[in-house]
């Protein structure tokens, strides 16, 4: 590659127009017509923006505004001497104090950040959700017992566990292991309802969370069952940000972020334009007379023949 190649594709930084750097008054007026005497302060910096276009900058001295500075651009035209204005901003410097950056309110949520009488919406395309019967036979992909899911749960078993100490399927002690009753001892009858008194005074009905849901977690699409007899009253809460999350909790019990407590509307899609080519709109020829404050004298009525 030539040296005068290399030249030609560097970019070429534009000398400051003479003119355009001396109009500092004009880039001052227009700072103060933008915002008010007082406001703008010091000349700053002139920075040469492209050919005849030159941006000047001046000092903000308005409370709240530390750092930030007044943008004045000013240009004119090849071969004239009048420096015309082009856009006047506010900018921030490299020191400047600035807003933070805004963030949605889904992603500022954070678990246990609701309280009583809370309303959480859910989205309607939620992925954490899906519809409790679609009217086909066949299970969703995604579902526990589709038959996708089970070949892979098999394949998962065969190498993490030993064959040799799996009871065959459908056997009745496969039938055991999977109620959970494959153990020496299990929950007597008195051992299930101190345990249920328990959880239903920490998630239950009475709490101060449950009185102020607007429904109960029987219908909430966030609710996993549980077997054997407590899945009769409890189940287990899969709502991320709800007060519950991963808990065992009655089916009395609520919150705000029930599944169907506010669900988001999708947007309302725009009709379509309608175009009438078929009617005609009416334009008066003659002006409409002058609604001036002296009232139009009355016609001269026609003479009956009195005196």
């Amino acid at each position: 590659m030539s040296a005068a190649t290399t030249r030609s594709r560097t970019p070429r930084t534009p000398a400051p127009d003479r003119l355009c750097v001396e109009a500092v008054e004009l880039a001052r007026e227009a700072a103060e017509e933008a915002a008010y005497p007082g406001v703008v302060g010091e000349h700053v910096s002139a920075v040469a923006e492209g050919d005849r276009v030159v941006t000047h900058f001046f000092e903000c001295k308005e409370a709240g505004y530390r750092g930030w500075r007044w943008a004045v651009t000013v240009t004119r035209a090849s071969r004239a001497k009048n420096v015309t204005l082009d856009e006047t901003v506010l900018l921030p410097g490299d020191d400047a104090l600035l807003a933070p950056e805004w963030v949605p309110w889904s992603e500022r949520l954070r678990p246990g950040d609701m309280g009583p009488g809370d309303l959480l919406p859910t989205d309607a395309d939620d992925l954490r959700l899906e519809p409790g019967y679609s009217g086909e036979d066949a299970p969703p992909p995604n579902s526990a017992v589709s038959a996708e899911l089970a070949e892979l749960a098999e394949a998962e078993d065969a190498d993490v566990t030993d064959r040799a100490v799996v009871p065959a399927r459908g056997s009745i002690t496969a039938v055991a292991e999977e109620l959970g009753m494959r153990r020496a001892r299990v929950l007597s009858r008195y051992g299930l309802h101190t345990a249920a008194d328990r959880w239903d005074e920490s998630f239950g009905a009475k709490t101060p969370m449950a009185q102020a849901a607007p429904a109960s977690c029987v219908s909430c699409g966030f609710l996993v069952a549980v077997g054997g007899s407590l899945g009769q009253a409890f189940g287990v809460c899969a709502n991320e940000f709800g007060p519950a999350d991963g808990r065992l909790v009655s089916l009395s019990y609520g919150c705000g972020g029930h599944s169907e407590a506010a669900v988001m509307p999708k947007a309302p899609r725009p009709a379509e334009p309608v175009l009438d080519s078929m009617a005609m709109d009416e334009f008066p020829l003659r002006a409409a007379a002058p609604a001036g404050s002296v009232p139009t004298p009355d016609a001269p009525s026609e003479d009956l023949g009195h005196s």
